[in-house]
């Protein structure tokens, strides 16, 4: 039987180094992972962003390890995942969706590209504001994996307008492989999960209590723990 490897993909305005603590406990485990950077983020921080380039870092990552893969993507990275996967040439056999369970589009980005408008439109574009809030809201080591890679403090703007392109719902009816949406209890991005589970064609929803927006920093033993039972239940199905 062939365990999956793990595709790692990061939110906005981190990058790889956000999935350290995640790819330490799956190594040891015995797992393949690797954690990819996106465009304008990482070590592809002077890349634009584009969803192009965005499945292209995916299918690069599928490239390097061994099938079957299950992919984890976390806020935007969960996004990009189910955006990727509803067009991959060689798809996953099993998703993990965190924190990337309301529509990308509408009135919700549109708020959220104006607080980000004015976020970036600050002398420093943010970096006073960012550093504050994962000080206070991370562990120290959380709070260092995060800014490991650098912060692209500009990319929200481009980032955001290439979301705008995103139909969450749509690719959901069209991925066959199983998804499981993973939300902190806090997280501001849940507000329309029902509707994304009842959007695929195989899902399941699992919320992890005491959890915010962030749930594999949060909680990295809690998610950790989620993955590798996605990772196993995947193997069982694909021996």
């Amino acid at each position: 039987m062939s365990t999956p490897s793990i595709i790692f993909v990061h939110g906005i305005r981190t990058s790889a180094t956000m999935w350290r603590g995640q790819i330490e406990l799956h190594e040891a485990a015995g797992r393949r992972v690797v954690a990819v950077d996106l465009p304008a983020h990482g070590k592809r921080m002077d890349e634009p962003f584009t969803l192009a380039g965005a499945r292209a870092a995916i299918d690069e990552a599928v490239a390097e390890l061994p099938g079957p893969h299950v992919v984890v993507g976390l806020s935007m990275g969960g996004y990009i995942a189910l955006h990727w996967a509803a067009r991959a040439e060689r798809p996953p056999a099993a998703i993990l969706a965190a924190s990337c369970c309301t529509q990308p589009s509408g009135a919700a980005l549109a708020g959220y590209r104006a607080v980000a408008g004015a976020i970036e439109a600050l002398p420093d574009q943010g970096r006073f504001l960012g550093n504050t809030m994962a000080r206070l809201t991370l562990s120290p080591d959380a709070a260092r994996d995060v800014n490991a890679g650098g912060v692209p403090w500009g990319v929200m703007g481009q980032a955001l307008t290439a979301m705008n392109e995103v139909d969450t719902l749509a690719d959901l009816a069209t991925i066959e492989a199983p998804i499981w949406f993973v939300n902190g209890a806090w997280d501001h991005f849940r507000t329309q999960e029902r509707r994304f589970v009842a959007a695929a064609q195989y899902a399941q929803l699992c919320v992890v209590p005491g959890a915010g927006h962030l749930v594999s920093l949060d909680r990295p033993e809690a998610f950790a723990r989620l993955t590798g039972l996605l990772v196993e239940r995947t193997r069982l199905v694909t021996a």
